[in-house]
């Protein structure tokens, strides 16, 4: 599923127009964006988490010319799935 058509789904579901939907979906990923660029964490029961994890700098390979590069330490979100979500999967 892609942003648009979750806006079509919650506005189908909920009878609201797209542009209100869009208006909905707009504002839910700012505020989760801004909490993660803030260093918070985001926990939704029965869906997941989201945190930020740091990882250190360290010797990577250019896979192209195969020279070694230096790669710089980073943020990056990760998602940890929950236990309703892991257990409907597992039951599929």
């Amino acid at each position: 599923m892609n942003r648009s058509e979750l806006i079509d789904s919650l506005a189908a579901r909920r009878k609201l127009t797209t542009k209100k939907s869009e208006a909905v979906v707009t504002t839910i990923f700012a505020a989760m964006a801004d909490a993660l660029a803030s260093g918070d964490r985001i926990e939704i029961r029965g869906f997941g988490s989201f945190v930020i994890r740091e990882y250190s700098s360290y010797t990577g390979r250019n896979p192209k010319t195969g020279e070694t590069i230096g790669v710089q330490p980073k943020k990056l979100p990760f998602f940890k799935v929950g236990k309703e979500i892991r257990e409907r999967l597992a039951g599929e």
